[in-house]
């Protein structure tokens, strides 16, 4: 359930701007704000079932553009391939301070460091 949740929070924070205003509000308040299929219904006047088709119609939405596009595995990928390349990084800093002590080197560590932080950044 966790995950489910998780990549839900992921689909909605990415592609939520795509969704219909009572799509996004719905999705929001059952998500987000925890509120039972059966609360949202009454806040609104409409059913319980009414409210569970606007949010499974909003996540299949999601999981559609998601599959079109791979922008959260994209996003995925390049987390875990920046966590390795900051790792090597350290370490090629930690070598150069022990053992090679070449000012060339300090600069590219320190550039390859901000460079991982720009990608972080996106």
């Amino acid at each position: 359930m966790k995950n489910q949740a998780y990549r839900m929070a992921m689909l909605y924070d990415f592609y939520g701007d795509l969704l219909t205003s009572r799509q996004k509000e719905f999705y929001d308040l059952y998500y987000n704000d925890d509120l039972s299929l059966a609360e949202i219904a009454e806040n609104y006047g409409i059913t319980r079932q009414g409210v569970r088709d606007i949010i499974v119609r909003a996540e299949r939405s999601l999981e559609d553009i998601e599959e079109k596009t791979g922008l959260i595995q994209r996003y995925h990928r390049t987390r875990a391939a920046t966590k390795i390349i900051r790792q090597v990084c350290t370490q090629l800093q930690e070598l150069n301070q022990n053992r090679l002590r070449d000012n060339d080197l300090d600069d590219l560590t320190i550039q390859l460091n901000d460079a991982i932080e720009e990608l972080e950044r996106e």
